[in-house]
C-alpha cells in the first residue's frame, strides 16, 4: 500500500524529478499556468525535471525545447531530447527505419483483424520506434489479449489513459531513464531522483530496485489491481493538480533546514 506523499521524508534530496506527460502533468488533457509555475520553480531551486512519456518523438522534440525542462524521453524510453540540441538520441538502435515502419503496421494489421475498432493515433505519423493507437473504450482482457498478440509477432505492448503501444521488446520508461541518468547525468545519485506516473506505461518507473522514491498522482489508484510495481508515495490529488501537490512538498522540504 502506497504511503501519501505529505509522510514522506525521502524528498529533501531530491535533485530531479522525472515524469509523466498525460494524466500527470496534465489536467484534463491540457498544460496549466500553476503546472508551468511548478516547472519554474523547481528550475529555481536547481531541481532538474525530465519529461518521460509514451507520445511520439514528432511531439516531444518540440516540447523539449519550448518548456522550463533539462529535456524530455519520447515513446516509452526509446529517444531522449536533451533541452540543449535540436538532435534526438536513440536509445533503442533501430538499423533499418523503414523496414522496422514496415513491420509494426504489418503488426498492427493484424490486430485490426481482430479488433477492427482499434484506430491509428493522430501521432503514430510522428513516430520512430513504436506504433500507436488510441486506448478507447478497450477492456482489460482486451488489452491483456492484444499484449499476448504483440508477443507472439516479436514486439512489446503496454498501455496508458490515452493510447496503447505497439513496441520493441524490452523498450520501457526504467530503461530508457536510466540510460539517459547515466550518460547525461551522473551528478545525480537514484536516492536523488523521483520518479513520477500515473498508469500502466509508467509501472517500471515505480520499480524500487531501480527507483527509491517514486510517487503516483491520485489518479494511478484507478490502475492499483492491474500494477505489479507501486509507486512508493501517492499524492491526494490528481494530475497535473497532484503534480504541483508534490512539487510543493520538494520545495518545502529543500526550504527546511537540515536537523
Amino acid at each position: 500500500m502506497s504511503r501519501h506523499i505529505s509522510n514522506s521524508h525521502d524528498l529533501k534530496n531530491i535533485r530531479l524529478v522525472a515524469t509523466d506527460m498525460d494524466g500527470t502533468l496534465t489536467q484534463d488533457g491540457k498544460f496549466t499556468s500553476s503546472l508551468l509555475q511548478a516547472l519554474e520553480n523547481l528550475a529555481a531551486a536547481g531541481v532538474q525535471v525530465l519529461i518521460v512519456t509514451g507520445r511520439s518523438a514528432g511531439w516531444v522534440s518540440g516540447l523539449s525545447s519550448l518548456m522550463p525542462v533539462a529535456g524530455a524521453l519520447a515513446e516509452n524510453g526509446g529517444l531522449f531530447y536533451s533541452s540543449h540540441k535540436l538532435e534526438s538520441v536513440a536509445l533503442t538502435p533501430i538499423p533499418d527505419l523503414a523496414e522496422h515502419r514496415q513491420h509494426l503496421t504489418t503488426t498492427f494489421t493484424k490486430l485490426q483483424s481482430q479488433f477492427p475498432q482499434i484506430k491509428e493515433s493522430a501521432d503514430n505519423r510522428f513516430r520512430v520506434t513504436d506504433w500507436t493507437f488510441d486506448v478507447a473504450s478497450l477492456t482489460l482482457a482486451e488489452l491483456q489479449y492484444l499484449s499476448n498478440l504483440c508477443e507472439l509477432e516479436g514486439w512489446g505492448f503496454t498501455y496508458s489513459n490515452v493510447q496503447c503501444h505497439i513496441k520493441p521488446q524490452g523498450q520501457d520508461k526504467a530503461m530508457g531513464l536510466l540510460q539517459v541518468l547515466r550518460e547525461y547525468f551522473p551528478e545525480y545519485s537514484l536516492d536523488q531522483v523521483v520518479t513520477v506516473g500515473d498508469s500502466p506505461n509508467d509501472e517500471s518507473l515505480f520499480n524500487s530496485c531501480y527507483f527509491p522514491v517514486s510517487v503516483g498522482v491520485s489518479n494511478v489508484l484507478k490502475y492499483a489491481n492491474q500494477l505489479q510495481y507501486q509507486p512508493t508515495y501517492v499524492t491526494t490529488a490528481p494530475e497535473g493538480e497532484g503534480f504541483f501537490e508534490l512539487t510543493s512538498y520538494i520545495l518545502q522540504s529543500l526550504s527546511t533546514p537540515k536537523s
